[in-house]
């Protein structure tokens, strides 16, 4: 009988050991906790430096411009000569254009001939126009002649006067048309003068940006030759979806990262009315909404940012402090739901919540869990509701 006791013992720990060697052994999980934190939700796109106020020197007048020897990056002060320009040399006359002008020139001269001899014809009769008014304002005084004769008299000699001074109005204007047609001639001479007569100068101070005609040239008037701008007066210009977007105020504090040096402190200046349609790089049409931002610190901080250097603008749309959060790797989809595993007693269990903002880390929690809660990070697809787990310590 003891021996029947003693193999049914036996049978039974043997069973038992089969059955504890065989049972579904704890999910091993990462775990971490909710509590109160800090968030801070940011929207970040590329976006790109750029002065803000850039100015392009052109040519005051059509000539020959002198080749530019200022570079880019070399530093002007407002009032000073960038560049050189003056007259452009005029082509050589042909044959027949040639003896044109030369008769032209005949032909003006000429006419000065002519102009001068109506001045002296015209000195001729004011003098003797004088001398009868004269004669005949003596002989009035004396009673011999009537009042018809005096008036008639004087009025000759303003007549005269006149004449006189249309004479030489006529000889000035023959005067200067032989000095044009002499111009027309010379100019096409191959020896004429084309020396430098005007200096071009840059109304600001700043660095030279760009320079848009560099060689000895001749250009029209208007002509760009120089972009010039103060790096020191930047602003940050970034593209964001339409969505995003809306979520901007003027007045928002930003990032800007990406550039190559240290963070700098941004603050959104304006947001665009307006978007525009862009293509990305997969062929997809996104509305695409322009930032503009300023910068904030000191100018010291990007001296190496330059006009058209790519950054990375990190735009911040919403903040909280001690807000109740879940790490974003414990959240999943269940159904149209957010979800997450809470441990309890060993055992993984599923819970529903909703959540408010959220960064790339943590999300706001609005229901469905309270603080000092653990949940189960990166939950596989051996964890379900109920299942045991080994959790590691928060």
């Amino acid at each position: 009988m003891r021996r029947i006791i003693l193999t049914g013992l036996a049978a039974l720990g043997l069973v038992a050991l089969l059955v504890w060697a065989f049972r579904p052994q704890p999910e091993p999980v990462e775990t971490a906790l909710v509590a109160p934190r800090d968030i801070a939700v940011v929207i970040e796109a590329e976006g790109v430096a750029r002065i803000r106020d850039v100015f392009t020197v052109s040519a005051p007048i059509a000539g020959r411009l002198h080749r530019v020897e200022l570079h880019p990056g070399d530093e002007v002060t407002a009032g000073e000569a960038v560049a050189q320009i003056g007259p452009a040399a005029a082509a050589l006359l042909d044959s027949r254009s040639r003896a044109v002008a030369e008769a032209s020139v005949s032909a003006a001269l000429a006419a000065v001939d002519l102009a001068q001899a109506q001045v002296a014809q015209a000195e001729a009769e004011l003098d003797h126009a004088l001398a009868e008014a004269e004669r005949t304002s003596a002989l009035f005084d004396r009673a011999t002649v009537s009042q018809r004769l005096l008036d008639s008299a004087i009025l000759a000699k303003r007549t005269a006067e006149a004449a006189l001074s249309s004479a030489r109005a006529s000889l000035a204007v023959r005067e200067r048309e032989l000095e044009s047609a002499r111009a027309v001639l010379a100019g096409g001479d191959a020896t004429g003068d084309a020396s430098c007569c005007v200096g071009i100068v840059t109304p600001v101070s700043g660095r030279i940006l760009r320079v848009v005609t560099e060689d000895e040239q001749v250009v029209p008037a208007g002509a760009p030759i120089l972009e010039i701008g103060n790096l020191g007066n930047m602003e940050i210009s970034a593209d964001l979806l339409s969505r995003d977007a809306v979520r901007v105020v003027p007045g928002a504090e930003a990032r800007i990262t990406g550039w190559g040096g240290p963070p700098l402190t941004a603050r959104v200046e304006r947001v665009r009315p307006a978007a525009v349609t862009e293509v990305s790089a997969l062929g997809i049409e996104e509305q695409r909404v322009e930032v503009i931002l300023d910068l904030t610190g000191d100018t010291k901080d990007w001296i190496g940012l330059g006009h058209g250097f790519r950054v990375i603008a990190e735009i911040e749309v919403w903040s909280g402090q001690d807000v109740l959060s879940v790490p974003i790797g414990a959240l999943f989809r269940d159904g149209p739901d957010w979800a997450s595993f809470v441990i309890r007693d060993g055992r993984a269990l599923l819970r529903r919540i909703e959540i408010g903002e959220r960064n790339e880390t943590d999300a706001q929690v609005l229901e469905g869990l309270e603080a000092g809660d653990i949940v189960v990070l990166h939950p596989g697809d051996g964890i379900d509701d109920g299942t045991r787990v080994s959790p590691d310590r928060p």
